[in-house]
């Protein structure tokens, strides 16, 4: 008798669907997707929204180190064995996320090649970005740095455009993600506008012309 063929991956529906292993939840702006130092024993996948991956100091100081968005993975560390949190992530919008355990993670990266194959490019898109950075803070000033946070914020490159920045984000968050004071980011943005780069306009509007402070010696 012949076996049944297997039903072929449906790799957005895996990604949209809470079943066996799998949550979906709903988390309104400044909600905590994890606290840093709790159990790490899950995947997250962000169906909608952004979140802010930070880390804080013994001494209570926060440093962001990342700003995801609808598609990108985080909690990644649980499947080499990290034991705890090395940062927390809180929704920076209302946000809708999957939460994938462990065990299912690893067994469906093992059997279906589509995720595994997102998941791997997920992962060497972050581990670029970690090194591009580094690079940044150690050879850029602040207002190169300003610039390209502002462009990657509005994804720009993805789709050959920037795009309108719709989450709110202080200045006091830009300055802590690129380690400068909250007057340096005043004072770069009101330039930037002044140039045309950027536009308040309900939302923040990045023009592809910024790209000219980033680029430029």
């Amino acid at each position: 008798m012949a076996k049944k063929a297997k039903p072929a991956f449906d790799l957005n529906a895996f990604l949209a669907t809470a079943d066996g292993g799998r949550t979906v939840a709903t988390y309104k702006k400044g909600g905590a997707v994890f606290a840093q130092a709790e159990p790490a024993d899950a995947v997250f996948y962000i169906q909608k929204g952004k979140v802010k991956i930070a880390v804080t100091s013994d001494q209570g100081k926060e440093a962001i180190v990342a700003i995801l968005g609808t598609g990108d993975f985080f909690g990644e560390g649980c499947l080499i064995g990290q034991p705890l949190r090395l940062a927390a992530a809180t929704a920076m919008t209302d946000c809708t996320i999957m939460r994938m355990d462990k065990p299912t993670m690893v067994r469906v990266l093992h059997e279906e090649p589509m995720l595994a194959d997102r998941f791997m490019a997920h992962l060497l898109t972050r581990n670029t970005r970690v090194e591009e950075d580094l690079v940044d803070q150690l050879f850029n000033s602040s207002e190169k740095r300003l610039a390209r946070i502002l462009l990657l914020l509005a994804n720009f490159g993805k789709e050959g455009r920037a795009e309108p920045i719709a989450t709110r984000i202080s200045q006091e968050t830009l300055a802590e993600m690129i380690g400068t004071t909250r007057p340096r980011v005043s004072f770069f943005m009101n330039k930037f506008r002044s140039l045309g780069f950027i536009e308040y306009n309900g939302n923040l509007e990045v023009h592809p012309s910024l790209l000219s402070v980033v680029l430029h010696d």
